[in-house]
């Protein structure tokens, strides 16, 4: 069945962009909310369990007042905000101020943008970014689009995008930058490896790969996961019957520069090599009771003979990590290569107005085991890290080293 942009409302159309932006497309799980939460705009407002919220606003109103009468634009082209955008800047800081980098608010004027960009016909360069260390980085090239060919690698900091310092700003606005129509460039001021460099990226069409699958010589089968996308368990569990009919007992599952997707498919996944209601990933609501486990569906049709290894890096995030944790916690595979992005936490979009709404971090993602994957990342149980002499010499030492181990 196919859709055209002009036939979805607005709400659908932010709906989607927001599942299309990184870290949403293959974010860690982004999860609806149709309810809009209401609160007074007194300085004292009672939130749930009716405890007492005391704001001192004082200083809002004095530079607001101070602003009101003093301020006077340097240039012609600015123009003094309106009370209603000066109301949608405070929330925009109010968001801002919890720190988080997938908590942010969408004002009318960024809603009504990123629903132009749907309507039209705009290319990107294939990269899936993030915040981390406090800086917009790449979590993952994807493969074959410009910006793997151009060079970007898993964990490179972006300084600027064109002539905008990327400081300070939200992976929405920097998506929103970096896109933009077919034939036209984008320069990035990226630092890789300690460099600082900038890197022209022409813009295209971006065809997304799901899955590859290869029989080596060696009798090692190989599964390759680009993405979580909806249509990846069914790819998965044709992959997995190939692999069946090859007759072999060593696979090596390649989520490497895999930056996620959605929950589902990865218990899906999960789910071919575990019992039922294995603990495949730990949905935690930052209280010690509001914990849910999300469990195996027991599809489970591997035994002890399976030899199995997943390789991992810097660019395996959300839906990836969920995977490569529960495998290894149950003791299913080993896990190969170097430590993953830390990208494990769950985004709720709440309406505000009808043209508003929050995009706000409900949730993280433990591993069976409770480990944090937004604060640690998931650590390979063999590191084996990529050299540039390898890359050269086009000699991929992580999958050898899962071969030599697989083979033992």
């Amino acid at each position: 069945m196919r859709f055209h942009p002009k036939n979805l409302s607005r709400k659908q159309l932010i709906t989607i962009i927001i599942a299309l932006i990184a870290i949403s497309a293959f974010g860690g799980g982004i999860i609806l909310g149709e309810h809009i939460q209401k609160k007074s705009s007194a300085d004292i407002v009672k939130g749930e369990n009716n405890e007492v919220n005391s704001f001192d606003l004082a200083p809002f109103w004095k530079v607001t007042e101070i602003l009101n009468k003093k301020f006077v634009s340097t240039t012609a082209s600015s123009s003094i905000p309106s009370n209603q955008d000066k109301v949608w800047g405070a929330i925009e800081g109010l968001t801002a101020s919890y720190g988080d980098p997938y908590t942010s608010f969408f004002s009318p004027k960024k809603a009504q943008k990123f629903e132009d960009e749907v309507r039209g016909d705009f290319g990107g360069i294939g990269v899936e970014i993030g915040i981390k260390e406090n800086a917009l980085t790449v979590i993952a090239p994807l493969k074959g689009t410009p910006g793997e060919k151009a060079g970007l690698k898993a964990g490179d900091f972006i300084l600027k995008i064109d002539d905008k310092f990327t400081a300070g700003m939200s992976t929405e606005d920097a998506v929103s930058l970096i896109r933009g129509p077919k034939g036209t460039s984008v320069t990035l001021a990226i630092k890789q490896n300690g460099t600082v460099k900038d890197i022209s990226i022409m813009r295209d069409t971006i065809i997304i790969p799901t899955i590859d699958t290869k029989m080596r010589n060696d009798g090692v089968f190989v599964i390759s996961l680009y993405n979580f996308s909806a249509n990846s368990p069914q790819l998965f569990r044709e992959a997995l019957r190939e692999f069946i009919l090859s007759g072999n007992d060593k696979l090596v599952l390649d989520l490497r520069n895999n930056p996620g997707g959605y929950l589902e498919a990865a218990i899906d996944m999960a789910s071919w090599f575990l019992p039922q209601d294995k603990i495949i990933v730990i949905e935690d609501m930052g209280k010690d009771t509001l914990k849910k486990a999300h469990k195996s569906k027991g599809y489970n049709i591997f035994n002890e003979n399976l030899k199995m290894a997943v390789l991992i890096n810097g660019g395996s995030a959300s839906a990836s990590e969920i995977l490569a944790g529960a495998l290894s916690e149950h003791h299913i595979a080993k896990l190969i290569g170097e430590k993953s992005f830390g990208k494990g936490s769950v985004q709720e979009l709440v309406d505000i107005t009808p043209d508003t709404s929050l995009k706000v971090t409900i949730a993280r993602w433990l591993t069976p085991n409770g480990y944090s994957i937004s604060q640690n990342g998931i650590n390979p149980d063999v590191v084996v890290k990529e050299t540039k002499k390898d890359i050269e010499k086009k000699y991929d030492t992580q999958m050898e080293k899962a071969v030599e181990i697989l083979k033992r």
